[in-house]
Parts: structure tokens; C-alpha cells; sequence
């Protein structure tokens, strides 16, 4: 694969801060640097994974005391020789040293191409690439997580060893196909099958974890459901803090849903609330209705509020709506103040909306809704889903094909495309010739 060494250069930080740094990468990043800046001495001189204070100048005119920190080859970001310059934060200092790096011989970086080299070089895989926009794209602690554990290769060695167990399982059946006019059987079917279910089991783990994955990156969806003039907006507003959604006690007060953003222990979550569930002929409220279901529909935890004067009258009200396996639903009573003595169920959660009464207990049954087991590989990106997807059909067709008595051939090639499936998230893709001589000759003796 074709890797350019082109030097190139670019801000690494955002603009608007105190300090800027400014990154040159490729085969002239040290000669280019030492052009512009001047320390104790040249960086030409200097070891890797060390800091120089220093200045950049042109014509004897100072344009700013920075810091300049060398990573060379192969240990660098990129894998070629690297400096970063952290400079004062000026718009014109910005400008001025990228214009004296290019006048040097370097080019604009285009977007994403240091992480693109980095890739290229083999200093990250695919899944590790994709981890960089994620954690630069992260708005909670939770979706940083997810991102840093990816980048740092947790993720990608949970697949590799998925990729491994299948490539050896590859290996004993092409053997087979060498020896099959012997009638030999290296792979015992028992155990081939008890293999496969288990990855199967771990693919189907990945797979269902992309709906909390997608939703910790996203802000996992909640809605706040129930009849008209329960309180819903003002739950939404004590949620909140803030008066963002208009309150009345004329009931039907709001026709469309509002979405908001509240971040709870490091988990961000996407409010919606949504109209009053009742019938009507207004077609206006009919609409609004429609998008409540909708709503209902699409998030993880419903938050079904009622009023305390209705469990007075009778039994505690019941949702009219379907709830499904992979929500949560969290019942809350309001207005609890103006019932003499109300006594909540365990499962129910008592608040006065007005007040702010029980809303931290209910910010605390938000935050335990959301399982996200720190040491545990989530599966966050469309792209992994649907590869993974694909390898859970393919390990389907595998298993059938044991049932069946497949021949070996074409359970090896059921078996390959599991293989490149997995591999396509990593860009590892599909099996090389080597690395299934690699499986024989380091796991079996064979006439040695």
C-alpha cells in the first residue's frame, strides 16, 4: 500500500484557545522546523519524545516563543518523523507559521490525513481510526469512553481474537480437504459446534450492545409520556433546571415534541416531551399524538407520569401503550402533595414536578436504566454493526450446515466469510495464505 511521505502541516487544536499546536509530519518535518525555529539547539540534534523551548523567527523577527516536542520515525503518531509546535493562541501567530511552513516545503494537511497516515503506517487499524473522529466528536464521559477504549485497541482484540479462534477452526477443516482422499477427520464436528455457538454467542453480544453503543454516543433517548396536564413539562424543566418547555394548566398545552439534552453521571441523555395521550377529533392534537408514539417508539427509557389523584380512585394507571424487551420503563407519580398520605408502590417513583420534590431520586433510577460496564466492549458505529451483522448470517448458515452434514469445502468457505466480515471492521479482511500455513505448522506436527 502506497504511503506518502510528503511533509505536511496543520493546527492540531482547535481555534479560540490560549494556546495553539501546530503539527509538521513527513520526511522533511525536522529540517523544515529548523528552519523556522531556533532553540539551544537544532532539532537535528535532538533524541525523540523530547520538548525544546525555543522561538520561531524569519529575518531576525521573532514571531513567537513556543515549545517544540520531536517524535521521530517510527514512533510517532504517524509513523514518520513529527514536530509540534505549542504556540500562543493568536489567529495571526497561527497563520504566520503555517505560512513559513509552507514557503519551507511542507503542504496543507487535507482533513483527516495525519490519522489516515497513522492507518497506513499500521499504527492504528481500521476500528482505531474511526475511534479518533469518535473521541474528538464526544460530548459525554460515557461516549468518551466508549471511543478511548476503541481507540486504544480494547475493541480491535476483542475482534482479533474472535478472527483467530474462526481462522484456526479454517485451518482444521482445509486440512481435511488435504488428507480427504484418506477419509481423515481433523476437526471434531462436537466440538467445531460448540466453538461456533460460542463465538455466535459473543457476536450476537457485540451486535445487541450497538443499541446502547449508538445511544451513549448519541444521548440515549427518553420520553416522557402520559394523559394531558400530568406535568410533563415541568418535569422536563426541573430535569433541566431551566423553564424551556411552556407550562399551563390548560391541558394540550403542547402539541409537538421537545427534545433536550441532560447530562447524568457521564451519560448524556436526549429528552423528548412529548403531547398528552388522549382521544381526540382536533386534528392539530391527532398529529401530535402520532409523533408521542413515535417518540414512545424510539427510546430506550419511557418515563410514564401520572397524577397521584388517580391511584386515589383506583388502581395504579397502567401504560395503553406496547413496551418493548430492550426498554425500560419508569413509572412516576406526581402531584403527590396533594394527596393526604400517599403511599407510593416500591416501583413507583413519588415527585412533585412544581417543587423539584424526588427528582434527584428520579435522576438517580435514569442513571441505574443505563447498564454501561466500563470494562465491557460496546459496539458504537453503524459500519461494525452491519459487518457484524453479516458475520452473524454467515455463522447461521455455518451451524445449519453442520446440522446438515455440509461438505467440508463449502463449510470452510461459510466459515471464511465470517472470517472477512469480522476482519473488514479492522481492516484485517480476508485470510491470508500465510497466515493459515501459520495455523498448521504452529499448532499441529504432521510427519514433522
Amino acid at each position: 500500500m502506497y504511503i506518502d511521505h510528503d511533509t505536511i502541516v496543520a493546527p492540531a487544536t482547535a481555534s479560540g484557545g490560549a494556546l495553539t499546536i501546530i503539527r509538521l509530519s513527513g520526511a522533511d518535518a525536522v529540517a523544515i522546523a529548523d528552519h523556522l525555529f531556533r532553540g539551544r539547539r537544532p532539532l537535528a540534534d535532538c533524541k525523540s519524545h523530547t520538548a525544546h523551548f525555543g522561538t520561531i523567527e524569519v529575518e531576525g523577527r521573532v514571531i513567537d516563543e513556543v515549545v517544540a516536542t520531536l517524535f521521530r520515525a517510527p514512533q510517532s503518531y504517524t509513523g514518520d518523523d513529527t514536530v509540534e509546535f505549542s504556540c500562543h493562541g493568536s489567529a495571526y501567530i497561527l497563520r504566520e507559521v503555517l505560512r513559513l511552513a509552507i514557503e519551507a516545503g511542507a503542504r496543507m494537511a487535507e482533513p483527516g490525513e495525519f490519522t489516515r497516515r497513522a492507518y497506513l503506517s499500521g499504527h492504528l487499524d481500521l476500528a482505531q481510526a474511526e475511534a479518533v473522529a469518535d473521541l474528538i466528536a464526544a460530548n459525554s464521559q460515557a461516549a468518551h469512553r466508549i471511543a478511548t477504549h476503541q481507540m486504544r485497541g480494547g475493541y480491535s482484540s476483542a475482534l482479533d481474537k474472535l478472527r483467530d479462534e474462526l481462522l484456526s477452526l479454517t485451518a482444521l477443516l482445509e486440512l481435511e480437504l488435504d488428507f480427504g482422499e484418506e477419509d481423515v477427520e481433523f476437526a471434531d464436528r462436537t466440538q467445531l459446534r460448540t466453538t461456533m455457538q460460542a463465538i455466535s454467542a459473543e457476536i450476537e453480544r457485540l451486535r445487541h450492545s450497538f443499541a446502547l453503543g449508538n445511544a451513549l454516543k448519541e444521548g440515549v433517548p427518553v420520553a416522557i409520556v402520559g394523559a394531558p396536564n400530568v406535568g410533563k413539562s415541568t418535569l422536563l424543566n426541573q430535569l433541566l433546571q431551566e423553564d424551556r418547555a411552556m407550562v399551563s394548566e390548560i391541558a394540550g398545552t403542547t402539541r409537538d415534541v421537545i427534545e433536550e439534552y441532560l447530562t447524568i453521571d457521564g451519560v448524556r441523555f436526549r429528552i423528548l416531551d412529548t403531547a398528552g395521550l388522549h382521544h381526540t377529533e382536533d386534528r392539530l392534537e391527532q398529529m401530535g399524538i402520532e409523533r408521542t408514539h413515535q417518540s414512545i417508539r424510539r427510546a430506550m427509557i419511557i418515563l410514564h407520569l401520572w397524577d397521584a389523584r388517580e391511584a386515589v380512585q383506583g388502581s395504579l394507571p397502567t401504560p395503553d401503550f406496547p413496551i418493548r424487551e430492550d426498554q425500560t420503563l419508569l413509572s412516576i407519580c406526581n402531584k403527590t402533595d396533594l394527596v393526604t398520605d400517599f403511599t407510593a408502590p416500591d416501583h413507583v417513583i413519588p415527585i412533585v414536578a412544581r417543587t423539584g420534590e424526588g427528582i434527584d431520586r428520579l435522576r438517580q433510577a435514569l442513571r441505574a436504566a443505563v447498564r454501561d460496564d466500563e470494562e465491557q466492549t460496546i459496539v458504537s458505529n453503524a459500519r461494525h454493526y452491519e459487518a457484524l451483522t453479516t458475520a452473524s448470517e454467515a455463522l447461521t448458515r455455518a451451524l445449519s450446515g453442520l446440522d446438515s452434514n455440509l461438505p467440508t469445502d463449502l463449510l470452510s468457505e461459510e466459515i471464511r466469510s465470517v472470517i472477512t466480515a469480522i476482519g473488514s471492521i479492522t481492516a484485517r479482511g480476508e485470510i491470508l495464505p500465510t497466515e493459515i500455513l501459520g495455523h498448521l505448522f504452529g499448532h499441529f506436527c504432521i510427519g514433522k
